[in-house]
């Protein structure tokens, strides 16, 4: 066989076997027959008979693929059967068909199939095999077959198609079938999730049939579908996910109960889907992070999914930012801060400052920060202001970055001073070994360990921040994130190590002499400096009369249109400069600086004047240096006001007086009303001119917050107009003189007015 030699012949034995099988059968048929005598047409009923008939000749009949015929078999066959009468006319159609069949065919084995049905009939399908030693000969016949069957059931259905787009289909048509479709896909996944969520443990086959609906692929309803596949997911993630980080740890060889093992189980299959579904979002919403070099054109829905799919994302870090794969999200939202659609901005930067104001453990801020830092680095500052604003939410007012220096350097003097004084033998250091675990327990106990562990973390998150805002300052000035870099450097001032503040007043000062800088940059320095001086940099020895100059300049400026919304970091630095730092100024800037602050307070929105107006109450009370504005006869010194100057110290204040108040006093605003006649009445607290306690108690950040309007909210409220009901009167005109009376009765004359214009001195002459 090896050799080629040897010829195979699979399949004659085969077809021996059939035709001797079907021979042995008709004997035995016969042997039947003849023992019990009964008669073939007798048993057969006449609808059978004309079935077999129809059958034979169409050739479609299952049964007769296992007969073979020649004509040899054909002739002894009829020998025989003469004794039949009654099969003689069953077995003349069979042999008169099949004899058709054979001499059109040749001597071929004629396999017949069952008839394959359309809508236009039936379609028989019949299969010719050669009775020939060579396989592939009759493998060629068979396929050429089957594939003329398959061509004329396909040409059959393309005519109906025809028959079928011939119809024309309207809108609302195809509307209503869109809407059907979209109500079963609908009502499919609302079961599916409702049923997951009864019971997540028996039906986790649920997640799978819900992801693949996430990558639904119909045209009509497939951006539909996976919106609401992807937002139902979320609430069923959101409600299943636990609190807690799951570790999958395989124990080999430790048996376990029941329901631990069914756990572990169910554990594992939610993970496996969460990770499949955080997949499919970061390829959904990956659309929206494209690289260099990418100018394809995205399509709006395409959009639309990614930002769904940004915002499933930021909704459950939010919900479960310990649970497994919270710092993958992190890393995949992070660079979509700077993205250029400003809806994507808005929810990372909404996210990414939940985190922070909520994170317990500071763990996954650090990690955010560390990243932010790296991306910042790595797009040389040239971002979009939410990278640095979701910063200013961090929780680390509390941090001394000194401290932390000052305990290691005591401990070692106090370590080095022990083992200078005591040579402790062995016996002792065990004892002090067993002491310092002792201690080690009551503070896990108390949990202080974890409180300094935290505490760690956050000096950490302190040193990066303070690293990214440094680094703008020095090699991008100029950048657009200056301002929310200056207002970081303001809020967490009172953060920075001794060592920086000498460098950080410095470069403060010079940007500001540079004056490139906007109203709202330049009183965030001012603020950062102010800042710095209040808290540990007043040891310092630095003159902060020139930022005194900068704030005074740029109070003018300040006003109820565009430079509104810098009025609250205003009032901040007003409340460090006049009143919590009262004994640092001198009595002729406090002057100018309540001068001046009441010239504004008549061109802001009410809270701001409130706030100021509350201010300047506060240092009156606090010192009597500035009664001297409301003295309007006396002129203490020479010379007269000058209100343009720049410098407070030589404006001549104290020459002036606040004549503000007069106006203010019949401001629309009744509180401004009240505060001001209090100030211009010396500020009693009881008497004529004297407050209510409930708008006295209150401090100048509370007043601007308090009666802020940018809710469309009057406080207090403004009283609906009482209805008036006018009496109608009856006018009645009496005439002194009849003389009068005649000439108006005379002007009132249609006739005048015909052409529609009249000539009043030729009327009058006539």
């Amino acid at each position: 066989m090896k050799q080629g030699k040897l010829k195979t012949r699979r399949h004659k034995p085969a077809k021996k076997q059939i035709q001797k099988v079907v021979s042995s059968h008709h004997e035995s048929v016969e042997e039947e027959e003849s023992d019990h005598g009964e008669d073939l047409l007798t048993m057969v009923e006449e609808d059978d008979l004309d079935f077999l008939e129809k059958a034979i000749s169409n050739k479609s009949y299952n049964l007769l693929k296992h007969i073979h015929l020649n004509e040899i078999d054909g002739n002894n066959r009829r020998d025989k059967d003469k004794n039949r009468k009654n099969e003689e006319r069953l077995e003349e159609l069979y042999e008169t068909n099949v004899s058709k069949i054979m001499e059109e065919e040749g001597k071929k084995k004629v396999r017949m199939l069952l008839p394959t049905k359309t809508q236009n009939g039936i379609i028989e399908k019949r299969v010719i095999e050669e009775v020939s030693d060579e396989e592939n000969e009759t493998k060629f016949d068979e396929e050429q077959d089957i594939q003329d069957n398959n061509m004329e059931v396909e040409k059959n259905v393309c005519d109906e198609d025809k028959d079928d787009n011939k119809k024309p289909i309207s809108m609302i048509e195809l509307l209503a079938c869109r809407k059907e479709a979209l109500t079963s896909k609908r009502l499919k996944i609302g079961l599916l999730a409702s049923s997951l969520l009864e019971a997540p443990e028996n039906k986790s086959e649920n997640f799978k049939i819900l992801l693949d609906f996430m990558e639904e692929t119909n045209p009509e309803v497939c951006i539909t579908v996976r919106k609401l596949a992807t937002v139902s997911l979320l609430e069923v993630f959101k409600d299943l996910l636990p609190s807690y980080h799951i570790l999958q740890i395989q124990q080999e060889g430790v048996k376990l109960k029941k329901d631990t093992l069914a756990l572990q189980n169910y554990e594992a299959t939610l993970l496996r889907n969460y990770k499949r579904y955080l997949q499919k979002l970061e390829r959904m919403s990956g659309i929206l992070r494209k690289k260099k070099g990418d100018t394809r054109q995205l399509k709006g829905q395409e959009i639309e999914l990614g930002k769904i799919g940004v915002t499933c994302m930021c909704d459950l870090l939010t919900t479960h930012p310990y649970f497994n794969y919270s710092v993958n999200i992190a890393n995949f939202l992070l660079p979509l801060l700077d993205n250029k659609h400003a809806f994507v901005r808005e929810q990372v930067a909404k996210c990414i400052s939940q985190i922070f104001k909520e994170d317990k453990r500071a763990e996954l801020s650090l990690t955010i920060v560390r990243r932010l830092n790296q991306y910042i680095k790595l797009k040389a500052h040239s971002v979009h202001s939410e990278v640095l604003s979701v910063l200013l939410s961090l929780r680390i007012k509390d941090v001394n970055l000194d401290k932390e220096k000052e305990e290691e350097t005591k401990q070692k003097k106090l370590m080095s001073h022990k083992q200078r004084i005591l040579a402790l033998s062995k016996r002792e250091r065990k004892k002090s070994k067993k002491l310092e675990e002792v201690e080690k327990e009551l503070l896990e106990t108390k949990a202080e360990e974890n409180k300094q562990s935290k505490q760690k973390l956050l000096t950490e998150i302190t040193g990066i921040v303070f690293t990214i805002y440094f680094r703008i300052l020095k090699q991008a000035p100029n950048s657009k994130i200056l301002s929310i870099c200056l207002e970081g450097l303001a809020k967490f001032a009172h953060c920075i190590n001794l060592d920086f503040y000498q460098d950080l007043v410095t470069v403060i000062n010079k940007l500001m002499e540079e004056e490139n800088l906007s109203i709202r940059d330049q009183l965030h320095c001012i603020h950062c400096v102010f800042t710095i001086l209040s808290g540990p940099g007043s040891a310092l020895n630095l003159d902060p009369y020139r930022f005194y100059v900068h704030l005074y300049k740029n109070l003018i400026n300040i006003h109820c249109g565009k430079t509104h919304p810098e009025s609250d970091t205003l009032i901040k630095i007003l409340v460090q400069v006049l009143v919590q730092k009262r004994k640092r100024i001198t009595q002729n800037r406090l002057i100018a600086f309540i001068k001046r602050m009441a010239i504004i307070s008549l061109q802001s929105q009410h809270n701001t004047a409130l706030s100021i107006l509350g201010i300047v109450k506060q240092s009156m009370q606090l010192g009597k240096a500035a009664n001297v504005l409301l003295d309007t006869d006396c002129n203490t010194g020479g010379g007269f006001y000058q209100p343009e100057l720049e410098e407070p110290e030589y404006c001549n204040a104290h020459c002036t007086a606040l004549w503000e108040l007069a106006a203010l006093q019949r401001h629309y605003h009744g509180t401004v009303q009240k505060i001001a006649k209090n100030i211009a009445w010396g500020v009693p607290s009881s008497g004529e001119g004297s407050l209510t306690s409930d708008v006295a108690k209150l401090t100048p950040e509370e007043l601007y917050s308090e009666y802020d309007p940018t809710g469309v909210v009057f406080n207090p409220a403004v009283p609906v107009p009482k209805k008036k009901t006018v009496k109608k009167t009856i006018t009645t005109h009496h005439f002194v003189n009849s003389k009068f009376k005649d000439y108006v009765n005379t002007i009132n004359n249609t006739e005048l007015f015909a052409d529609g214009y009249i000539d009043f001195y030729k009327a009058y002459t006539s």
